[in-house]
């Protein structure tokens, strides 16, 4: 009645979906296009829902194309997922440049997160409050603290593996703190196509919402008659060791990914939650990912994958409680 009163008796009553299969429900219903920005392996269900019911997807939940990279290629027509993270959606620009042939190799920028330039020495103390202060971007907890280990980039590694067919050997991470390349494409002739903006990420969502058109006047641009300067370093990958650790679940696939990703999340809250340091948390993940061994590749379903999680978030858990005992008994 109240609902009534506020729209007026010729209005259409807007539809509430609530509960554990909401998301995917919307996913599924009809429309040109969904955004599917859910953080977490839990958008895995409405990605596939879209694809299924015929939708264009503008994926900004780069964890169900990570830990269902088979489910959501089998389903994904050619065209019918446009990227949203502003790394994806620069390699999917600058891949415009030319045919997938001519790539020699992705070029995936990274800001550093908060730690750029420390060892892992240095690494062991951080705190929450210092993981959360991202130099760059606002985001939430569990993807700020993703940035700062280079989990994040990890991901997204996978992420460009998975949505371009490039081998990962063929995929390289640069240290690039402005966050003004967003990424860039090396062709076989030498050439390198980057596609650059400030870091707002209005520019992504509006390209992907608007594809195969661009939204005029989406986001800022650069005053070019300002100066500026912009900086590239190779990766720490020993201060920094969950790019190559992302590289090697990759490979793996089936559920590993799964696994690793999950574990992660699992050890993320630990961290927050001050049971686990800073460098433990790419460390569980590995010993998770080492004990989860490797995977059959082959007829992945999504039970196997909620299963495969399932199993990693108790271990991980488990893991993380125990080198919180081990620490507050050598603190003893």
């Amino acid at each position: 009645t109240a609902l009534r009163a506020a729209y007026g008796s010729g209005e259409p009553l807007p539809e509430v979906l609530a509960g554990p299969d909401a998301a995917t429900e919307l996913a599924g219903s009809p429309c040109h296009t969904v955004l599917n920005g859910i953080t977490g392996s839990i958008g895995l269900a409405p990605t596939l829902a879209a694809l299924e019911a015929g939708r264009v997807l503008a994926l900004a939940n780069k964890e169900s194309l990570i830990v269902g990279g088979p489910l959501v290629k089998a389903l994904a027509r050619p065209g019918q997922i446009v990227p949203v993270d502003s790394e994806h959606s620069a390699l999917f620009q600058a891949l415009l440049g030319g045919t997938r042939a001519e790539v020699r190799k992705l070029l995936v920028t990274a800001s550093g997160g908060p730690f750029r330039g420390r060892s892992r020495s240095e690494l062991a103390e951080v705190t929450p409050s210092e993981a959360m202060a991202h130099p760059t971007w606002e985001m939430g907890p569990v993807i700020t603290v993703n940035s700062a280990t280079l989990v994040n980039k990890g991901l997204e590694v996978i992420e460009a593996h998975l949505l371009y067919d490039i081998p990962f050997e063929r995929i390289q991470v640069v240290v690039h703190p402005q966050s003004a390349v967003h990424s860039m494409v090396e062709f076989t002739d030498g050439s390198t196509l980057a596609q650059c903006g400030p870091p707002d990420m209005r520019l992504p969502i509006a390209l992907g919402l608007g594809w195969p058109e661009r939204v005029p006047d989406a986001g800022p641009v650069f005053s070019w008659t300002e100066a500026m300067s912009w900086d590239f370093y190779p990766l720490d990958e020993e201060a920094f060791p969950a790019v190559p650790l992302a590289c090697r679940v990759g490979a793996l696939g089936g559920t590993a990914p799964a696994v690793f990703n999950a574990a992660n999340e699992e050890c993320v809250e630990a961290f927050l939650a001050g049971r686990l340091p800073f460098t433990g948390i790419v460390d569980t993940v590995a010993a998770v990912v080492e004990e989860h061994g490797t995977p059959d590749g082959t007829g992945l379903t999504l039970s196997d994958v909620l299963a495969a999680e399932k199993w990693a978030r108790a271990r991980a858990r488990d893991l993380a409680a125990r080198s919180a005992t081990a620490t507050a008994e050598a603190r003893a």
